[in-house]
């Protein structure tokens, strides 16, 4: 259990470095040569990799349902939204919606147990945590905003 929490720490720290890259990225060439570079670069390297530790077993997918060998196309919105996203809100709003969004479809997948996830039974207390974490998102935006206009007014 340590283990996949310190990977999911890491994997945090790696998407909202690559999703400051993109946007920096984007400013230069676009959206779309942005998720073509991206999504390229990072086809190359899992692929390099896979042969070196997996050799020829690397495409084995026997028993995969055949809209599951799709997610890459999934993952040129994720790209293409990220990427905008934080370039019109800042990195820590954006990626604080996007987790919200992540948690919040986790828990409607998981309840109703689609994209063939067990089924894990719906308690209040999750939709609490959800409403809570984006609660959190919204007093860390509007904090800033309060400060700014707190300071605004005592400077005029």
């Amino acid at each position: 259990m340590t283990l996949g929490i310190v990977l999911a720490l890491f994997g945090g720290m790696m998407v909202c470095i690559q999703n400051t890259f993109n946007a920096k990225v984007k400013e230069r060439v676009g959206a779309w040569a942005t998720t073509t570079l991206v999504l390229g670069l990072g086809f190359l390297a899992s692929l390099t990799i896979g042969l070196i530790v997996k050799g020829g077993g690397l495409f084995s997918m026997n028993g995969m349902q055949p809209w599951f060998w799709f997610s890459g196309i999934i993952g040129v919105g994720v790209v293409l939204c990220v990427t905008q996203g934080v370039q019109q809100l800042g990195p820590s709003y954006a990626i604080s919606i996007v987790m919200v969004s992540q948690i919040l479809f986790a828990l409607l997948w998981d309840t109703l147990g689609w994209f063939g996830l067990d089924q894990v039974a719906f308690t209040w207390t999750k939709a609490v945590g959800v409403v809570l974490i984006g609660g959190g998102v919204l007093l860390f935006q509007l904090g800033g905003k309060l400060t700014e206009r707190r300071m605004l007014r005592k400077g005029a």
